[in-house]
């Protein structure tokens, strides 16, 4: 029962500590989430205008860009236990969410189809998307590495089962998301006869998040 936990727990503890094989940067994913979070709310709260909204976007770029070598060498770890393993892929899934809304939105900011009240809008979108997994997030990272004696192995197991769904969820509802927002603007160019525009900028489908 208490290798179990124990296990589990390491797993987390991977992403926030360095170790002689993986050799992660010292990065709390919760923390990391919260950060990009932070820097995208800044857009709703200060942007009137496209370059305020390009210039506040470029600070989340800033934030995920910091995090994505610890995200690409959690991505690389195949030798954990299978319980360990879905809290690796619940942190992979926000971090994953992280990576739709920087990649797609930075995209939609050149994207002439979109006014800036549209942009703030969709800004608004992503955070609270994120928010809510980032709040999971938390939840996980307080459940595995919690010395309470309050909960049992069985209730812990079931809690990390339930997060794993809840962001598998909310990482479906952005891919969604990112989805009508590009039909949007594809459905728009075809009015203009200019939807090649919009597949260059964006891709096809089969290539990216929509």
């Amino acid at each position: 029962m208490k290798k179990l936990v124990f296990t589990v727990s390491a797993a987390f503890m991977l992403t926030a500590a360095p170790s002689a094989k993986a050799q992660f940067v010292v990065t709390d994913p919760a923390n990391l989430a919260s950060g990009i979070l932070n820097s995208a709310n800044e857009i709703i709260q200060t942007s009137s205008t496209v370059s305020n909204v390009v210039k506040n976007f470029k600070e989340v770029e800033k934030v995920y860009k910091q995090g994505k070598e610890y995200y690409d060498k959690l991505q690389a770890i195949n030798n954990l236990v299978k319980d360990a393993r879905k809290v690796q892929q619940t942190v992979l899934l926000v971090g994953d969410v992280s990576q739709m809304y920087v990649q797609n939105f930075g995209k939609m900011l050149n994207d002439p189809n979109f006014s800036v009240q549209e942009l703030t809008a969709i800004a608004n979108g992503y955070s609270v998307l994120l928010g809510e997994s980032t709040e999971l997030l938390k939840e996980l990272k307080q459940i595995v590495n919690s010395s309470t004696l309050s909960l049992n192995d069985k209730e812990r197991m079931d809690i990390i089962d339930r997060v794993y769904k809840e962001v598998k969820e909310y990482h479906g509802l952005v891919r969604y998301y990112t989805n009508k927002n590009i039909t949007v603007s594809i459905l728009r160019a075809k009015k203009q006869s200019n939807t090649k525009r919009v597949l260059d900028l964006y891709g096809t489908p089969s290539q990216k998040y929509w």
